[in-house]
């Protein structure tokens, strides 16, 4: 049986937070906004994550999945970027907010320490010498994150771009599409006919 992304049984956020003032929308490819002191809830979709260098090189430092929070009041990065991954729906809390609710403060937590899982994971996939074997343990990670069961194995439920696996593993695009070419020769992976990734049910470290 396929591994479901933890993102799909991810309980909804709750309603009483709700409201139509809190709730922004954005479309696919859409940059966010972020607020020194406001904090970003994801209530559905999926939010990219990335560093922008001064040569204008975008570096993927994580996803945002339902129930997860983000926003410049949890990072030290600066040129800290968010850009929906997907229509996506957000809700937005001040810092008073957050702190004189216990109940949204654990909620908070519980996203957060996905999070901080998922950063660990993909601060270990570098240690990975061959650029092969980061590229696969990155796909199996993303399994985890944003994967839907499929009749094949498990789909991403996002596109992700061969730029933005690249940067995400320290390697260059052209790399990146050759390694993918590798895989889908192998029958490791596949796509479906919007270009999503499908992990084979056989696919293993």
């Amino acid at each position: 049986m396929a591994n479901v992304s933890t993102a799909a049984i991810t309980p909804p956020v709750e309603e009483r937070w709700r409201s139509s003032a809190r709730v922004h929308t954005f479309s696919m490819g859409e940059s966010i906004w972020m607020e020194p002191e406001r904090i970003w809830l994801v209530s559905r979709g999926v939010v990219l994550l990335n560093l922008l260098h001064p040569e204008g090189e975008e570096v993927v430092v994580g996803l945002a999945t339902p129930g997860t929070a983000f926003g410049l009041p949890l990072t030290r990065l600066t040129a800290y970027q968010a850009k929906a991954l997907s229509k996506v729906e957000l809700m937005l809390f001040t810092l008073m907010e957050v702190e004189s609710s216990p109940n949204l403060t654990q909620s908070l937590v519980r996203g957060l320490a996905r999070r901080l899982s998922q950063a660990e994971g993909l601060l270990g996939i570098t240690s990975h010498r061959r650029i092969e074997d980061r590229l696969r343990h990155l796909l199996l990670l993303l399994k985890q994150e944003i994967g839907q069961p499929h009749p094949l194995g498990t789909r991403y439920s996002v596109r992700l771009t061969h730029q933005q696996l690249a940067t995400a593993i320290g390697t260059s695009r052209v790399t990146m599409t050759r390694l993918l070419g590798k895989l889908k020769e192998e029958q490791w992976l596949t796509y479906d006919r919007d270009r999503h990734i499908i992990l084979i049910n056989t696919a293993e470290t």
